[in-house]
């Protein structure tokens, strides 16, 4: 048991626990590649209102953050998340939308230091579209492995 005189003890023991539930809470984050079922944990996240819109291609699961921020989330037939879009006056979390594909994102970003304006990434496993300025960003980003094959991306908006 740490002695709660000494701080640096004390902080000692806080780090591998929060770790531990940085890593215990990562399986229910919602993200691009997720379930259908993640659309909720990023609700919960964001304190936001969820509607649902289905077609016969895919469904959306339409979330308003209480800042104003729209996130779609497009969910294929098969229960999977392929896309995510957001519009609105503040940043979403994208560490939450973005999930595992979030490291091949700062990764991209990363590779195009100083460059100002919309981002724009294309690989085979990630396309990101981002931009705006404050108080309307705007953006969206889809695994092309994930699409359903009679889904155009530029219905993705």
């Amino acid at each position: 048991m740490p002695d709660a005189s000494k701080p640096h003890l004390r902080n000692k023991y806080r780090c591998p626990l929060s770790i531990l539930i940085l890593i215990t809470a990562c399986p229910v984050c919602a993200e691009l590649g997720g379930d259908a079922g993640s659309v909720e944990a990023d609700r919960v996240h964001m304190d936001a209102e969820v509607r649902m819109q289905h077609a016969s291609k895919f469904s959306v699961h339409e979330l308003q953050t209480p800042g104003g921020t729209t996130i779609r989330e497009y969910v294929a037939p098969t229960g999977r998340v392929f896309a995510v879009a957001w519009t609105g006056p503040q940043m979403p979390d994208l560490r939450q939308l973005f999930g595992g594909y979030f490291e091949s994102l700062r990764k991209a970003a990363s590779r195009k230091p100083g460059e100002r304006g919309p981002l724009r990434i294309d690989e085979p496993t990630l396309v990101v579209d981002s931009g705006g300025h404050m108080r309307a960003f705007q953006g969206r980003a889809y695994d092309p492995r994930l699409v359903p094959v009679d889904v155009s991306v530029d219905e993705i908006q």
